[in-house]
């Protein structure tokens, strides 16, 4: 992968966990509904087919998201 993709994939993750905060601290998604996104995300990418390059980066993909969410990156937990 290049640095722009890298670089953009941070940065579009960055921005997303800003928005996921931000939805839950105005009251908009609680953190179930947070959890729920995420976790439907991670699904998705653990469901995926394709070749197995496209195989091994959607695997890296379920587990950074299960890693943000075993983390609770997204959601203000007390």
């Amino acid at each position: 992968m290049s640095n722009n993709n890298t670089d953009s994939g941070i940065a579009a993750l960055s921005i997303c966990e800003a928005l996921l905060l931000a939805l839950n601290d105005a009251k908009v998604l609680p953190e179930s509904e947070i959890m729920g996104i995420l976790k439907d995300a991670a699904v998705s990418h653990e469901n995926a087919s394709g070749s197995d390059a496209e195989m091994e980066t959607h695997g890296n993909v379920a587990s950074l998201i299960n890693q943000i969410i075993a983390g609770g990156n997204s959601v203000r937990r007390p």
